[in-house]
């Protein structure tokens, strides 16, 4: 579906992303892990079409995204950034119905309020955006992106929404509630790109789990094949700390010390 192959991108003698490949399945989600600066935002916002790489190509269903139009775009692929400011006193509805309307929705605002419902904020139509809490602005955006992309597949064709950590500023319940949002997303036949720093929600919810360190793609595959003492101990710097859950193999990691504060 989208597909990256030895994409770069460089920033004076810096490369933030370094020739990295990575194809996006539809029924997949994959899953971006890595260290603060390791250019995980910078890869999603080279897929998603908001940056261009200086090296290497990116294609949607086979066409070079360059080839493609905002109008397009937006038809193709929905984006939750990491965060959004907005300067105008828009309310949660008229956030999301933006997302309606780049859909082509013919009753935006009845989407939106069905979105925001989905996200939780049923009632919160005509809240302030910037009077709401970080945790709030975020499932409005998400429901923002929801919106845009109600359906995974149109006409046969898989859609894909990019989510940069979108468990930022939420706490457990709706974490988990919004990875099973972008899980069902995957399930019915879309494709989804999460950036994720809590590494046992990556566990838990990743079909496809893919490591970046310093720009470049170390690691990727399955969960269980992937989340190991090594890379963990290789990309994060401290000692071995992944298990197994019984009976089904589940990593989970737990912490202990920087491999620099044992030497």
């Amino acid at each position: 579906m989208i597909n990256a192959h030895e994409i770069s991108v460089v920033r004076g003698r810096r490369r933030l992303i370094d020739r990295v490949s990575l194809r996006l399945e539809p029924g997949r989600f994959t899953v971006v892990i890595g260290p603060n600066g390791a250019g995980k935002s910078t890869l999603l916002k080279v897929l998603s079409g908001e940056l261009l790489p200086d090296d290497g190509k990116v294609t949607y269903q086979d066409r070079p995204l360059g080839d493609l139009s905002a109008l397009a775009l937006a038809a193709e692929r929905a984006v939750l950034p990491q965060s959004t400011a907005l300067s105008f006193p828009f309310t949660a509805l008229e956030v999301v119905r933006m997302g309606a309307v780049a859909h082509g929705s013919l009753e935006p605002g009845q989407a939106a309020r069905q979105a925001l419902a989905r996200v939780g904020l049923a009632g919160f139509d005509a809240r302030s955006y910037n009077a709401l809490s970080g945790g709030e602005q975020q499932r409005v955006q998400l429901a923002r992106v929801l919106a845009q992309m109600p359906d995974p597949i149109v006409d046969g064709r898989p859609r894909a929404i990019f989510l940069d950590e979108p468990t930022a500023s939420l706490d457990i319940g709706h974490q988990i509630s919004v990875l099973e949002i972008a899980r069902d997303f995957a399930r019915r036949g879309g494709s989804v790109l999460a950036i994720l720093h809590d590494l046992n929600l990556a566990a838990e919810f990743a079909d496809h789990l893919a490591v970046l360190h310093q720009g470049r793609l170390v690691a990727e595959g399955s969960v269980v094949d992937t989340l190991t003492d090594r890379i963990v101990s290789s990309v994060y710097g401290i000692t071995g700390a992944v298990g197994r859950v019984p009976p089904v193999g589940m990593p989970y990691v737990l912490p202990q010390a920087r491999i620099d504060a044992q030497s």
